[in-house]
């Protein structure tokens, strides 16, 4: 009887610690040209993220488009999501609208996106859903709303999420905060249409970390980058740790895309993602 009781304590703690040794932190990636990939796959990143416009936009040509999808399947950082989701000419705010046009880029982006393997498109965008002069933001809110439930509804048969990102008030002049990014996706309420939370962009606007708190159910994707001059986390300060401690608050277990300026990626690569190892370490235990 000694003897099993002991076997089983033992086999208790085994899975204590392999439950502890599995548990699961974000991973680190780079929004980037996947022509970084050798470099960035040997300082031991996870993914790359690159650009619609470079990859997926129903302007490249299909000879080209599957030239890339080859490419792709050569890369040891895999490509998983992509920004710049829309060219500036395709207004998603105001009178200008195209609603067809919207409606049938979607299409093409996450018809190319399920091929490639792309789980998440970013939506920034800030020149595309940038209010024009003296337009309502009610208006302006109520019409991006019913827009972006719409383009959920065209991303959903090809499995893909598009993640709508707060961006500063220096680059658009609508969804400034992850508050209001997170309000328009609750607003928005479909499984395909997330919230990108941009790091770097709450730091410029003063956002408090508790803001990610509050965005948990919301939540699929993060950028970072420190708050002066949009350098490498690690490079100047501690900015972002409390960012990151509220990540590891919430459990989030999404990717984290460095998306900041490089003095040279070359040197910064290796220690900036040991920084931000250290940094999930600490506040994941």
């Amino acid at each position: 009887m000694k003897n099993c009781l002991n076997w089983l304590l033992c086999a208790a703690l085994v899975c204590v610690l392999q439950s502890n040794a599995q548990t699961r932190v974000p991973q680190v990636g780079v929004c980037t040209s996947r022509s970084n990939d050798a470099l960035l796959h040997n300082a031991g990143y996870g993914y790359i993220e690159e650009s619609v416009q470079k990859l997926l936009s129903p302007a490249i040509g299909e000879d080209t488009f599957r030239l890339q999808l080859a490419q792709l399947k050569q890369l040891k950082c895999p490509v998983k999501a992509c920004n710049v989701f829309f060219p500036g000419n395709i207004r998603l705010t105001g009178p200008d609208v195209n609603e067809k046009q919207v409606l049938e880029y979607v299409e093409g982006v996450m018809k190319r996106a399920q091929t490639a393997g792309i789980e998440v498109v970013v939506l920034g965008s800030g020149v595309s859903r940038k209010l024009p002069d003296n337009y309502n933001k009610d208006t302006a809110t109520g019409q991006f709303i019913s827009l972006c439930r719409k383009m959920a509804v065209a991303a959903a048969p090809y499995h893909c999420v598009i993640a709508i990102e707060n961006l500063n008030s220096t680059e658009t002049n609508f969804v400034n905060t992850l508050a209001e990014a997170n309000a328009i996706v609750t607003k928005v309420n479909h499984p395909n249409f997330k919230l990108t939370a941009d790091i770097y962009h709450m730091l410029k606007e003063n956002e408090s970390p508790a803001e990610l708190i509050k965005a948990k159910k919301n939540l699929v994707h993060c950028h970072i980058a420190e708050r002066e001059k949009r350098t490498a986390p690690g490079s100047t300060g501690d900015d972002i740790v409390p960012y990151i401690a509220a990540l590891g608050k919430i459990g989030y277990t999404g990717r984290i895309s460095l998306e900041c300026r490089w003095d040279d990626m070359n040197k910064q690569a290796a220690p900036t993602l040991e920084y931000m190892k250290k940094q999930i370490a600490a506040s994941y235990k």
